[in-house]
């Protein structure tokens, strides 16, 4: 069964609302906000520059990186029951729903990456991700004579 494609405008748009309306309360610390408007950032570069294979990897894997944060941030500064008011209530909801998309926008921006070019495996080595190594020509051509002469040949006499 084929997903119905998302736009990455919408992933956008839709966590950046979930993240205002988490960070409603000041429930979280700073790097709570932080950590998640920086990496929407990162994915509005990758809206801008639709070929780039290194904007959309790294909005990927800095959507993979607030699922960990995120869960630290819900799990430490979840308030007592008795302290919770209606806006806090509200703001932890956005937080934890804004969390439970993740994944399912993880999943679609890796969509984009491969629609992009990218690999199916993720490449941290020194090539590029994506980059086809059937081009590569050497510099140096094998049919070259050599840098320097055979010493087994007897030099020519100058005369």
């Amino acid at each position: 069964m084929e997903l119905p494609a998302v736009s990455l405008k919408a992933i956008i748009l839709v966590h950046w609302l979930l993240t205002v309306w988490g960070c409603m309360n000041y429930l979280f610390p700073a790097s709570y906000a932080w950590g998640n408007f920086s990496i929407l950032a990162v994915g509005i570069w990758a809206v801008v520059q639709r070929d780039s294979l290194d904007a959309i990897m790294m909005f990927l894997t800095g959507l993979l990186l607030t699922v960990l944060t995120d869960i630290i941030h819900v799990s430490v500064f979840y308030p007592s029951n008795d302290s919770l008011t209606d806006v806090k209530r509200f703001s932890i909801g956005m937080a934890i729903f804004s969390l439970l998309l993740k994944p399912a926008s993880c999943y679609f921006v890796y969509q984009m990456y491969r629609e992009r070019g990218g690999e199916y495996t993720f490449n941290i080595g020194l090539t590029r991700a994506g980059q086809d190594r059937s081009t590569y020509e050497p510099i140096d051509p094998q049919d070259a004579s050599p840098q320097w002469p055979d010493p087994s040949k007897a030099a020519p006499h100058p005369y």
